[in-house]
């Protein structure tokens, strides 16, 4: 038997706005966008990590009632959801590549550990991590 982690999710509070981000800045290609009445399943993944997906996935019905969709959505905002982590090549180079992009960084590129990393969020405040493999520059 075969068993593994396929899909890991994010709340975003657009699934639009998401979508432009993970594929437009960050590279990422769409794997899955289907559609039940309001619900949308929509998966994203790198082009070298077939086998993974990352999610992003709006608070709401059929999983959450208003309220807790609302507080979802605020706490992502505010940046209170661990962060993701984006293992690169060289991330001096990814930070200036993306900040070309637009991504908004919330720390430039650091020395530290024996490796480099940067800090960015995505537009409804996710965290992220972008860490220099130790086999990188």
């Amino acid at each position: 038997m075969t068993q593994g982690i396929d899909v890991v999710g994010v709340y975003v509070r657009d699934q639009d706005e998401a979508l432009l981000f993970y594929v437009e800045k960050l590279g990422l290609r769409v794997h899955t966008d289907v559609r039940n009445g309001d619900y949308r399943w929509l998966t994203v993944q790198h082009p070298e990590q077939p086998s993974f997906q990352l999610g992003l996935f709006k608070p709401g019905p059929p999983m959450h009632d208003p309220a807790t969709a609302k507080t979802l959505a605020e706490v992502v905002a505010k940046g209170a959801m661990p962060p993701l982590v984006l293992v690169v090549d060289d991330c001096r180079a990814a930070y200036e590549r993306l900040s070309k992009k637009g991504v908004e960084f919330t720390q430039e590129p650091v020395d530290r550990y024996g490796t480099v990393d940067a800090g960015f969020r995505d537009p409804s405040g996710n965290g992220w991590k972008m860490i220099q493999s130790r086999s990188g520059k």
